[in-house]
């Protein structure tokens, strides 16, 4: 077996800072390197290469790799990081390539990869396999194909190599992510094969009709004709594909960034917004993709048809004029399409607006029955409705005027501006064709360009709607220092592990703030209640020291750092925080599945013991055994529906298997009877090290 070359654990930090120099994908910028002290505990090492993996522009991901697969993720998981049986390490690129300590890199193959992940385990079962190949008298020519189907299946149980896996952040420039994946590469050859495409279909044109005006056509021209189409089939396909590709890979690139950026918008952009808002803004996101794409590709094919429909109308009979004439349509089409324009927005915003209400309407029906009279249910409804039909013709008018008055109204104009040379006899059949073939193709252009002008309309329109969510996606994220994430993890009895000094924070829009001066301090091992009045800032001050929001001035440290020396996710792991009832959910998904979500690592059989375990310690023993399958049961909106004080009970357990040094509780216990008030009180007790719980007074 040919060796490896791979990267002691101490150069870890090296491996990463030259993986993000060496693979052009990551767009890092080079930074020094960390030094990894050797021996580290795997949550230590998760948390110090996503860290390290932050401060170089990347994100990681912990990924696990199964025998069976490791052929598989050798050609697509790069750039990736596996870790060896003996503790070295692995740095593979695309392509299959692995990254040697010398900076050079090297093709590896499946099966070489594989050995050395597995060769703790491959070794002694090659060796069997041998012996009872030999055993059996299996030609050579068979043996090495059946040696390696016999050890997938032997080994198919082996516990996964562990990994990570570093990709580009979402974050990063739109135009640099797409240059990273090709996509300006595809754009040239899309736009090389449409050129090509037209230029035989003008030199097609231009030979028929050629022989037509002149008034011979034999059989060569005929064949050459032929011919000509012929071969644009070709180049036609070729279109297609390379129009599918780019689009499915823009689309794959613009979903993750709108993805990245919900889940990075700040609590208070959410929580001002109602759900007919957020609502409008998914229906949105999901008509962006392909409004923009059809778009994109129909303002393309229409700019190239009309820079050569353009040449060809100055080379026919009618010239220089006959071109101003198109130039000055081309304008005319482009006022129109702004009109579309402002006429759709308008109808897009009451659209909105329209569902927005009615999304409202729905969540808080019960209390419109109660409160509300039968006689004003429908009056703002009807007005909007209104509203919305007298913009929905403004738009249609537009629309229309855009779509007929465009393509048609030139093929008029055009024609009358060959009327002159072909009256006079003034100019050859050869450019009369010429200037016939123009007009044709500028039609044909003018039709692309109003349904492009109205795909394009729509997508800036959709782009304004979720512009939050593409924009927070760029929004920089702390990525701290690594090794005061994997000092930051307190283990003696009397550590301050919270120190709030002089912390003042006020919401936006507020003139005063919710807190004002607020000082305290808990040490490990703590059980601390905060107890206060409505609006006292009690969840602010949670907010606070769960990383929901930033102070406006003060001090605030967890385990004696503060959150730019430790990044989000070193802060995020010292703390786990159950917000109050009304702002936590339950997704719909395996109640193990809502159980874990906080934990940031690959999860293991002994994870889903231990979720078990914390949720029979909470009281919901009689829960798994009415749910059919257990821990694996669907709940959420869709699934097996949970009691106000279940629900409260799964948010505890999630927060306690974060198995976080401080445990924040904003009135977790408020919806539990006694008895169960009672378990889940012991439970969090037992097993919380540090807990901070808040109540109303």
């Amino acid at each position: 077996m040919r060796s490896l070359p791979v990267w002691p654990a101490e150069r870890l930090g090296e491996a990463l800072h030259a993986l993000a120099r060496q693979d052009a994908s990551t767009l890092a910028t080079p930074q020094a390197p960390y030094p990894v002290p050797v021996g580290l505990e795997e949550g230590h090492l998760d948390l110090l290469v996503e860290q390290t993996a932050g401060r170089l522009g990347m994100e990681c991901l912990p990924i696990a790799v199964e025998y069976r697969q490791v052929g598989q993720k050798a050609g697509f998981a790069g750039p990736a990081i596996f870790r060896l049986p003996e503790g070295s390490f692995v740095v593979l690129l695309r392509n299959g390539k692995v990254l040697g300590p010398d900076l050079k890199c090297g093709r590896v193959f499946p099966c070489e990869l594989r050995s050395h992940l597995f060769s703790r385990v491959e070794a002694p079962a090659s060796e069997r396999v041998d012996r009872a190949l030999d055993a059996s008298g299996v030609p050579p020519r068979r043996r090495k194909r059946l040696k390696a189907a016999i050890l997938r299946d032997l080994l198919a149980a082996t516990e996964p190599v562990r990994g990570w896996q570093l990709n580009e952040r979402p974050g990063l420039s739109f135009r640099r992510l797409a240059q990273a994946a090709h996509l300006d590469k595809g754009l040239a050859a899309l736009a090389a094969a449409h050129v090509a495409q037209y230029l035989l279909l003008i030199a097609a044109w231009w030979m028929i009709g050629q022989g037509v005006l002149a008034g011979r056509i034999d059989s060569g021209s005929l064949w050459a004709w032929a011919l000509l189409l012929l071969t644009s089939v070709p180049l036609r396909v070729v279109t297609t594909w390379l129009q599918g590709r780019i689009a499915i890979g823009a689309g794959g690139l613009l979903k993750e960034r709108l993805l990245y950026g919900a889940l990075r918008l700040e609590t208070e952009q959410v929580r001002h917004q109602g759900v007919g808002q957020l609502l409008g803004r998914v229906i949105e996101s999901d008509a962006l993709e392909s409004l923009a794409l059809s778009g994109g590709f129909l303002a393309l094919a229409a700019i190239l048809e009309l820079a050569v429909a353009s040449a060809l109308l100055v080379l026919g009979a009618g010239g220089a004029a006959h071109a101003a004439i198109f130039a000055c349509w081309v304008a005319i089409t482009l006022l129109a399409g702004w009109r579309y324009f402002r006429r759709a927005a308008n109808w897009t915003t009451s659209r909105l607006g329209m569902t927005n209400d009615l999304v409202e309407r729905l969540v808080g029906h019960r209390t419109r029955l109660a409160q509300e009279p039968i006689a004003g249910w429908h009056r703002e409804e009807d007005m909007a409705l209104a509203q919305y039909l007298e913009t929905s013709q403004t738009m249609d008018r537009a629309s229309a005027t855009l779509l007929a008055f465009s393509p048609r109204g030139w093929l008029v104009v055009g024609l009358l501006c060959l009327a002159p040379a072909f009256v006079a006899g003034s100019g050859s059949t050869a450019l009369l064709a010429v200037g016939l073939g123009g007009n044709l193709l500028a039609y044909r252009a003018f039709k692309r360009l109003v349904s492009g002008l109205r795909y394009v309309a729509g997508a800036w329109i959709a782009g304004k709607q979720v512009g939050p969510l593409f924009h927070a996606a760029a929004k920089p994220e702390l990525a701290g220092s690594p090794a005061a994430a994997i000092a930051s993890h307190p283990q003696e009895r009397g550590y301050p592990v919270l120190d709030a000094q002089d912390l003042v924070f006020r919401y936006r829009g507020r003139e005063e703030p919710v807190l004002r001066g607020c000082n305290l301090r808990v040490h490990s091992g703590d059980r601390t209640l905060l107890e206060g009045p409505s609006g006292g800032g009690k969840s602010t001050l949670a907010s606070l020291v769960a990383g929901l929001c930033q102070p406006d001035s003060g001090l605030l440290l967890l385990g004696g750092w503060d959150r730019s020396t430790l990044g989000t996710a070193g802060w995020r792991r010292l703390v786990a925080f159950a917000p109050q009832f009304h702002e936590n959910h339950v997704l719909t998904g395996t109640l193990l599945f809502n159980a874990l979500m906080g934990r940031a690592r690959l999860l293991t059989l002994q994870d889903a013991r231990e979720a078990e375990e914390v949720c029979r310690e909470l009281g919901l023993s009689g829960l798994l055994e009415r749910m059919p399958s257990g821990m694996l049961q669907i709940v959420g909106e869709s699934g097996w529906q949970l009691s106000h004080g279940e629900r409260s009970r799964l948010y505890i357990a999630r927060a306690l298997l974060q198995n976080a040094e401080l445990v924040v509780l904003d009135e977790s216990f408020a919806a539990l009877d006694p008895e169960n008030l009672r378990l889940a009180f012991e439970c969090v007790r037992r097993r919380a090290r540090t807990i901070l719980a808040i109540a109303h007074q």
